[in-house]
């Protein structure tokens, strides 16, 4: 098979099945080990697939994006850690924006009323839980977005412009050398954007898992922020601003 016809076979593979291996694909194309790697790797790189170890996997729709109560079930342990971690970069007095992710809302556990921090979010359920450890808080307004609960639109955008912050910590769909930070939604998107451009310090909090994702709408590029991740995927170390917590409690 020429390169082209290997890769459209491995696509064609992944559109019906969740994961390839490497074995059954080189048993296929008739091709090398070495030369159905490489195409794993082309097509990673293009953003078609993530590669795995024996094979790969099918990406997500880039609009597919799971509801506030399913992601605040996973990866919970996960989340502490890094939230844990992203908590000591917080100093008396500061003026922080928080979004509506459920790894950001991690951080709620470690503040306290004695910080005398100023908190501004666009998350209802993230305001919710401030409120319930008498914090100083501003929720933004604006459109509601159900399956997030996170607030959007054009009101929220105004609002937002009129801010400055110490520090950002927002979360991420997806991590992708190419392709930035990515959300499905556009409109999610555009805030995590004016919120980037306005904060002093901007911090990424994302899982493992959202490495070599990608979705919809890409809302900056990976030096706009810090990424504070629990491990750092191999391709990624050569990155500059990034701590991995399991580097942290390792040394």
């Amino acid at each position: 098979m020429l390169t082209e016809e290997r890769q459209h076979y491995i696509l064609k593979c992944l559109r019906t099945k969740e994961i390839v291996k490497l074995q059954d694909l080189v048993a296929h194309t008739k091709a090398s080990e070495s030369t159905v790697r490489r195409d794993l790797q082309e097509l990673e790189d293009a953003g078609r697939l993530v590669r795995i170890h024996g094979g790969a996997k099918r990406l997500n729709n880039l609009m597919d994006e799971p509801s506030q109560t399913s992601k605040a079930n996973t990866n919970v342990a996960e989340k502490q850690q890094i939230a844990e971690y992203a908590a000591t970069k917080i100093h008396q007095g500061d003026v922080i924006f928080m979004d509506a992710g459920t790894t950001v809302q991690a951080l709620i556990s470690f503040l306290t009323p004695a910080q005398h921090v100023t908190i501004v979010t666009t998350g209802v359920d993230t305001a919710a839980l401030l409120a319930e450890k008498q914090l100083h808080i501003y929720l933004i307004g604006g459109q509601i977005k159900n399956l997030t609960k996170a607030v959007i639109g054009a009101k929220a955008i105004a609002e937002l412009n009129d801010y400055r912050f110490d520090l950002a910590f927002i979360g991420t769909n997806g991590i992708d050398e190419q392709n930035g930070y990515s959300t499905p939604d556009p409109e999610e998107g555009a805030l995590k954007r004016i919120v980037l451009k306005r904060s002093a310090e901007r911090y990424i909090l994302a899982e493992a898992n959202k490495f070599g994702r990608v979705s919809f709408d890409r809302f900056g590029n990976l030096s706009d922020a810090e990424i504070i991740t629990s491990t750092m995927p191999e391709k990624f170390q050569h990155l500059k601003t990034y701590t991995s917590i399991e580097e942290v409690v390792h040394f």
